[in-house]
């Protein structure tokens, strides 16, 4: 049993694990790739840097600071938090059981630019297949995506839809197991409806016979859940049933806290200003917040 499980490896999970660390805590960090900071070019706004630096490079950087203090880091997808008491982290890599969860793997991800997907939001189209499979008892679902995270949600739906189908939109299916759930390739054009999800209307592709008859188009389905890429902070939390501001982000109190015990977060997951400083500080108070917690939870059971 994990002590404290970080979900990231950005400013916030390292800053958090660091702190963990420190607290004696042994944390494992599970990274699943650089994040958002990829996509900075140059920081130059940020204590104590000399000369500005890439975003990559603060990135490898954080990973070797951590790597020093003996911090452990699995590179792993992480598919899906399950459990109340204690939580288990299910990756790629395989399952770990935790007394507490850091979620820290940045911002809610921006909806697909797929005509329909917002306009059916509630009404068809869903983000967690834990959370609205039962409202698809018997019926037919879609899961667009093309990794192990749809894979997961296609299986989480398969106990109790009629028919599971993954749509990857034109990407090559990327699973790291062989399975037997049906997966279509084609490009989607739309979501289609009228008050609720009805189907998918495929780009239509020549079969490849002599006489080129077109393969059909539309394809029905009662719901559609979006598992696009890999599960982050938000789409985790949302799962676990934790509080989401109006705006989607993760509810945290001041001390990174969740409204599930033993679920902190920190960094952009939790709104407000996406700057590595704030990160930074959120991670450090949830690395000594689940510090805190770990450490009732033991005195509470020598207790008992």
């Amino acid at each position: 049993m994990e002590n404290v499980i970080i979900i990231g490896a950005g400013p916030a999970g390292i800053s958090a694990a660091l702190y963990a660390a420190r607290g004696n805590l042994n944390p494992l960090v599970i990274n699943n790739g650089i994040g958002a900071l990829e996509k900075a070019e140059k920081i130059e706004n940020y204590y104590g840097l000399e000369q500005p630096l890439s975003g990559s490079e603060l990135y490898e950087r954080g990973l070797e600071q951590a790597r020093h203090l003996g911090v452990r880091i699995l590179e792993a997808q992480v598919l899906g938090v399950g459990g109340f008491d204690t939580f288990t982290v299910k990756t790629t890599e395989g399952d770990f059981d935790t007394v507490s969860v850091i979620l820290a793997t940045g911002g809610k991800r921006s909806t697909p630019k797929i005509p329909g997907i917002q306009e059916f939001e509630g009404r068809g189209v869903s983000y967690c297949a834990v959370c609205d499979a039962f409202f698809y008892r018997g019926k037919e679902v879609a899961v667009l995506g093309n990794s192990d995270f749809a894979l997961h949600e296609a299986e989480e739906l398969e106990h109790v839809a009629s028919g599971v189908t993954i749509y990857t939109d034109g990407k090559e299916p990327d699973f790291s197991r062989e399975h037997p759930i049906a997966v279509n390739t084609m490009k989607i054009q739309a979501i289609e409806g009228e008050d609720r999800v009805s189907g998918i209307l495929m780009e239509q592709e020549l079969s490849g016979q002599a006489d080129e008859e077109k393969k059909p188009s539309f394809y029905p389905a009662d719901g559609v859940f979006v598992a696009l890429g890999t599960a982050g902070s938000t789409e985790i939390a949302r799962q676990m049933g934790a509080e989401l501001t109006e705006k989607g982000h993760i509810k945290v109190d001041e001390t990174m806290s969740s409204t599930i015990p033993g679920l902190f977060a920190a960094g952009d997951c939790t709104g407000g200003l996406l700057q590595v400083s704030k990160a930074v500080y959120e991670g450090s108070m949830a690395g000594l917040s689940a510090g805190r917690y770990v450490r009732s939870r033991k005195i509470n059971r020598h207790k008992s």
